[in-house]
């Protein structure tokens, strides 16, 4: 299947896409690190992280929105090069000592100028398997290997941020993730499959396409909610392993285990090819979210390093499943007129719950403890689950669009 999808794709978009989505990964902590060295504060430091964050939540759905309606080459092409040059403006105020106050501004602006490559190379890998005449499976493994791009980059771009710091200084990671901005993002903004995306001109179909935006489904706003409640599993589960970490005296090992659970995300993300086309996405969602909960239950009583590496690689086999099937599920359900804001929607609902999270849990495991924060994914891991099993997917009619996509590497 993925030796198909590398064919359908090419060899090209794989590898700009992967690098144009790096400084998503890398952004967050860079900047942290940088403020926090910058500034001798922390304090301002979470601040202009926390603006970052908000600016992504934001401002996602927008450029996906705009992506849909003007097609993702202008979209991104611009809010890549805006990114670019407002990572850059950030570097350059942080190591001029700038205040808080503009430092937040610029955070905010970094992030809102996100240009959402992840959720566009889904959006637009979809739309080159459905123009192609591909089943659900290959889209299905398309899917996978979108999901396994994004796991993995979440795992290398901050430990390449970590490096940077160690070797150099933080700013060098930022400068990095500018440059690929500029360039990447411009290639990926200007790779010939971006026509695939391209929304319909004529009379007609600007007629359905108005009439598509109206009929979002209420089961694409629970899975945005699962998405958010995914992201707190996240914040969640970062705080309490750097609690923990911090009480058993080995804090730099935190990293490491974060990293060790997104390694295992991936891995089993490659394998969802697998599973065969019988069992449908709602089953599959069902059951991943009970394999949330039943695999994140055991961090309520972690006491050593060893137990909390083999709890976290274990529990990280049950995110990449329901991550998958939940960007199948949306891809399924909306019309392909929303499907880029759709998927910018899931992507920002991850960024938002994980930022809200680590700010809530971080506070209760300084009061309570690791086990205090580790309850709360454990609560959004239940959630997810509720909604799994509260919530009916249907599938829209879609008139498929002639084959002969571009796949031009």
């Amino acid at each position: 299947m993925y030796r198909d999808t590398l064919s359908l794709l090419g060899p090209a978009l794989p590898v700009v896409s992967f690098l144009g989505r790096l400084p998503t990964a890398m952004c967050q902590l860079g900047s942290l690190l940088l403020v926090a060295e910058t500034s001798g504060s922390l304090a301002t430091a979470g601040l202009t992280g926390g603006a970052l964050a908000a600016g992504q939540t934001v401002a996602g759905p927008v450029i996906g929105r705009l992506a849909d309606r003007h097609g993702q080459r202008e979209v991104v092409l611009a809010a890549s090069l805006a990114n670019a040059v407002a990572v850059t403006a950030l570097v350059l105020a942080a190591l001029a000592d700038a205040a808080t106050g503009p430092l937040m501004a610029l955070g905010a602006l970094a992030g809102a100028t996100v240009p959402q490559v992840g959720p566009l190379a889904r959006t637009r890998s979809v739309a080159l398997a459905r123009r192609s005449g591909a089943d659900d499976r290959l889209v299905g493994a398309v899917l996978s290997f979108e999901g396994t791009l994004d796991e993995v980059s979440f795992v290398l771009g901050p430990a390449l941020v970590g490096l940077a710091a160690a070797v150099a200084h933080p700013a060098a990671a930022l400068l990095l993730a500018a440059l690929l901005l500029a360039t990447c993002g411009t290639a990926f903004a200007l790779h010939p499959t971006a026509r695939a995306t391209a929304p319909e001109t004529s009379a007609t179909s600007t007629r359905t396409s108005a009439a598509d935006r109206t009929r979002l489904p209420g089961s694409a706003y629970a899975l945005r909610g699962t998405m958010v409640l995914q992201g707190a599993m996240f914040g969640a589960s970062q705080a309490g392993i750097t609690a923990l970490t911090e009480e058993l005296g080995a804090p730099a090992q935190a990293g490491l285990v974060y990293a060790a659970m997104g390694v295992m995300s991936a891995a089993v993300g490659l394998s969802m090819a697998a599973v065969p086309a019988r069992i449908g996405l709602t089953t599959r969602w069902r059951a991943a979210t009970a394999g949330l909960v039943v695999l994140s239950v055991p961090l309520l009583f972690v006491g050593s390093l060893g137990a909390l590496y083999a709890v976290v690689v274990i529990l990280g086999a049950a995110y990449a499943p329901h991550l998958i099937t939940v960007f199948g599920l949306t891809e399924r359900s909306v019309p392909a007129a929303r499907l880029a804001e759709s998927m910018a929607f899931l992507t920002s609902g991850i960024v938002g719950g994980q930022a809200l999270a680590l700010a809530l849990s971080g506070r209760l495991a300084e009061g309570r403890g690791a086990p205090a924060a580790f309850a709360v994914a454990v609560g959004a891991a239940v959630a997810c689950a509720v909604l799994s099993w509260s919530v009916r997917v249907t599938s829209p009619a879609r008139a498929l669009r002639p084959a002969g996509a571009e796949r031009s590497g």
